[in-house]
């Protein structure tokens, strides 16, 4: 599975300039490559993140999410989420779970993963408390 530079050269500009809050990446079948589908604005929110992964279809995400710690520190972590709602093909699931820990590789600077096959397994509170 290859991955377009633009998918890597975006990852660095959420991660070093924080231009995005998030990215979604798509896999092009035909092409076999993984591509930018959406760039989430810097002030957009986790429910437009959330809403911005189709419900019947497998994606890869990476979002940028802001939090305080007990000790009133406020830190960022970035999350890369594997998307696999169960109602997606049997196909398109087996082809992002075979390419997601190459894929993940190249996102250099992603602190915490997640695996979702439903927006319950990815809600904001599950999102803190791994981030703490």
């Amino acid at each position: 599975m290859a991955v377009h530079d633009d998918c890597k050269l975006k990852f660095l500009e959420l991660k070093a300039k924080r231009s995005y809050r998030f990215i979604v990446f798509k896999i092009e079948e035909k092409i076999q490559q993984v591509t930018v589908e959406k760039l989430g604005e810097p002030n957009e929110s986790y429910e437009d993140f959330t809403a911005s992964l189709p419900a019947d279809e497998c994606r890869y995400a990476v979002y940028d999410f802001d939090f305080t710690t007990d000790e009133n520190c406020q830190k960022s972590k970035i999350f890369f989420v594997a998307w696999s709602p169960d109602t997606s093909r049997i196909r398109s699931k087996m082809l992002y779970a075979s390419s997601k820990d190459r894929f993940r590789r190249e996102l250099d600077g992603v602190q915490v993963e997640l695996q979702a096959t439903d927006p319950s397994e990815m809600s904001l509170d599950i999102v803190k408390s791994r981030a703490l």
